[in-house]
């Protein structure tokens, strides 16, 4: 009623079929998104954002339970196995697939360039930056870039559609019009 989006974190496939069947505005991880998930949520315009670096995460949290629970370990393990595809599947289906890091748990903040890594070798380097910038901001309700909207700005060296590392040494960033200063 308040037009905020709603998310959930889950990685379970029955946690992901029931929030999506109940009208979630995006899923957060994902990893256990079957394909009739993966199609309803195409169809409902369910969000996916699959934290592919929290993802690549899922060994280290899954080893110490590997012997006291063995089920969760196997669980987790094969979840981290087919990631990639999972999330590939949902890309290719037409789902709306953006970036986002769980930063500030067990992962450092400032990891969004690796983000984008991960998915522009899913789906290419455009499709990536966009999960990060200019299809992200619409469906999160702010604008592109308009005159007189805020804007958040990389100015970089190289263009990151053919080189990505460009991402990581910015020569200049504005958040909402402003110089950051580093």
């Amino acid at each position: 009623e308040e037009g905020a989006r709603v998310t959930a974190h889950c990685f379970g496939e029955q946690a992901a079929a029931d929030l999506v069947a109940a009208g979630i505005d995006c899923i957060e991880h994902g990893t256990g998104l079957t394909d009739d998930v993966i199609a309803d949520m195409a169809a409902r315009g369910t969000a996916l954002v699959p934290t592919m670096i929290n993802l690549a995460r899922f060994p280290m949290y899954a080893a110490p339970a590997r012997e006291k629970y063995p089920v969760y370990f196997a669980h987790m393990t094969d979840l981290y196995a087919r990631r990639k595809q999972t999330i590939g599947k949902a890309i290719e289906a037409g789902v709306g697939v953006y970036t986002g890091t769980d930063a500030g748990t067990v992962v450092p903040h400032g990891g969004i360039g690796e983000e984008i890594e991960e998915i522009a070798d899913l789906a290419g380097a455009t499709y990536a930056l966009g999960a990060a910038s200019w299809r992200a901001r619409p469906w999160l309700g702010a604008a592109n870039l308009e005159v007189g909207e805020s804007a958040d700005l990389l100015v970089l060296d190289g263009d990151p559609r053919e080189d990505l590392s460009a991402l990581f040494a910015p020569s200049t960033m504005l958040l909402r019009g402003t110089p950051v200063v580093r």
